[in-house]
């Protein structure tokens, strides 16, 4: 044993004693450095042999000791100080999770508070949770309603409209068998729905939007689902969709998003296993409409960049990318009930094809950042200038059917195709930013430049226009992601491609883009 801890001591010893050779030796590094009372012996030891002019060197040589040392000290305080800051910066981080976290349970526990409350007043009317407020059900392990065994002939007549968990849908249903279709406005051009909607929203609601604003707006309608509208508070990005709906008769319905969302029970709601209700959202209930109403509907999402945009719209993100309209499907309950609406079959509701989705975002530090995910399915417009007011002529609303909408726009897509010597030069575009900037765009967006520029073209537009605002909102914008300092030297040669292949005149706002990207390095 004594043998074995004499080996172990020389074999730690050589190494800890490396260690320690290492910092003597830096110890003593920096004590000679500092050790001014050496200098000056070196300087005595000499001085006698020195001549006169001989010792601006000696001088030159001090003043050069003395600044490396200082500028090492200076070094060694900024180094410290920038520590000190990041130090602190990630105590800020961690305390502001653990706030989250706080705020989370706190949550958490509302809402079992919540839960609780429901209990109560379902006990409060004779129930128990879990039991049905109609006496003919009785409900099996799997919670799905049977009719008692006991029940007679005239029990079983059921009165949908209170006995169902879905109470706002039913209703849906129910007014629907009396619902008689409005005359439509079905003979309008984009040209004139254009014209229309910016005077009415400047003649009734006193909204003043540029017409190419409302140019983009609408020809967005063509290419996405999903619509962005971003940029400085109070320029009326919320108002521009809200007016639409007045415009079409058909009022947007609004989700204010808040920051705890974080699935999408937020949207459509939630199964109550309480109550045995299914907790209906607006959204949801504007869906459900809009399945028998052949209208165009507008849900805004407002402030959505309040919380992750991926946690709550994640599946509809996905279920909207699908190429058939027959796989926009979404499943909101588990199970059929026999008083169920009578457009979730299966518990599944089908998107409506005639709704489209328009988020507002701010970009400040309340907010989260807009990934790519988001960006790519989605048209963003920019609105950072308020209109110019003007007297528009007196404008009524229109009545306008979806599917007469979507015509015109396939009626664009035919007439107003891209060309062939645009189409090249996107090919030629993409053949560069992948050589220079080593980024290239997929057909995603190629698919969206196809059907956008056609419509936005038949709204009044030209398609040098429309393809300079997707290039440079779609693809350009992408370039804030990657090294300024790296792309500095290409944005330049990046121009002069620009005005060789589409015209000195043309792609202005892909110029502006790049000029004010170079303008931050």
């Amino acid at each position: 044993m004594d043998l074995y801890v004499r080996f172990l001591f020389d074999f730690m010893s050589q190494f800890f004693g490396g260690i320690g050779q290492i910092l003597n030796g830096i110890f003593n590094g920096v004590k000679q450095i500092l050790n001014i009372g050496d200098y000056y012996d070196i300087i005595g030891r000499y001085s006698n042999d020195i001549k006169g002019g001989q010792w601006i060197f000696i001088v030159i040589a001090a003043i050069l000791i003395i600044v490396l040392v200082g500028s090492a000290i200076l070094l060694f305080a900024l180094l410290f100080k920038k520590y000190i800051r990041v130090r602190k910066s990630l105590v800020e981080q961690e305390c502001l999770l653990d706030e989250l976290g706080k705020l989370n349970d706190d949550v958490f526990k509302l809402t079992h508070e919540k839960e609780k409350l429901f209990a109560m007043k379902v006990s409060q009317l004779g129930l128990k949770p879990g039991e049905s407020s109609d006496e003919n059900f009785e409900f099996d392990e799997k919670g799905n309603p049977i009719l008692k065994e006991d029940t007679t002939d005239e029990q079983k007549e059921i009165d949908i409209t209170t006995d169902s968990r879905f109470f706002k849908l039913i209703q849906i249903d129910k007014d629907m068998e009396t619902y008689v279709p409005e005359p439509t406005n079905d003979d309008l051009s984009l040209i004139d729905i254009c014209e229309r909607f910016r005077n009415f929203a400047a003649f009734h609601l006193g909204l003043y939007y540029k017409i190419d604003i409302i140019r983009l707006f609408l020809a967005s309608f063509a290419s996405n689902r999903l619509i962005i509208l971003q940029g400085i508070s109070g320029t009326g990005k919320t108002s521009l969709p809200y007016a639409w709906g007045k415009f079409m008769k058909n009022d947007a319905v609004i989700a204010s998003v808040q920051p705890s969302w974080r699935d999408r029970t937020e949207l459509f709601g939630f199964f109550n296993e309480f109550t045995k209700k299914f907790t209906e959202t607006e959204v949801l209930k504007k869906m459900y409409e809009a399945t028998y109403i052949d209208q165009v509907y507008i849900t805004i999402l407002d402030e959505m960049n309040i919380a992750r945009v991926e946690y709550y719209f994640a599946e509809m993100l996905s279920i909207l990318e699908m190429p058939s309209r027959a796989e926009w499907i979404i499943e909101l309950v588990p199970s059929v009930w026999p008083t169920d609406p009578k457009r979730l079959p299966d518990g599944k509701l089908k998107l409506p094809d005639n709704m489209w989705y328009i988020g507002t975002i701010n970009n400040d530090d309340s907010t989260f950042m807009v990934t790519d995910k988001v960006y790519d399915r989605a048209m963003p417009i920019d609105i950072n200038d308020k209109g110019v007011k003007f007297d528009p002529p007196p404008t009524d609303s229109i009545k306008l059917s979806s599917k007469y909408l979507e015509s015109l726009f396939a009626e664009a897509y035919t007439k107003y195709n891209v060309s062939d010597e645009n189409m090249n030069n996107l090919a030629k575009m993409d053949d560069y930013v992948i050589e220079h900037f080593r980024m290239a765009f997929g057909n995603r967006i190629v698919k969206q430049l196809k059907e956008f520029v056609p419509a936005y073209i038949a709204c009044g537009g030209t398609e040098i226009d429309a393809i300079d605002y997707v290039i440079a909102h779609k693809i350009l914008r992408k370039f804030e992601q990657l090294n300024l300092s790296f792309i500095r030297d290409e944005i330049d040669g990046f121009i002069t491609f620009l005005s060789k292949t589409y015209g000195k005149d043309n792609m202005n706002e892909c110029k502006s883009f790049l000029l004010r990207l170079k303008k931050m390095m």
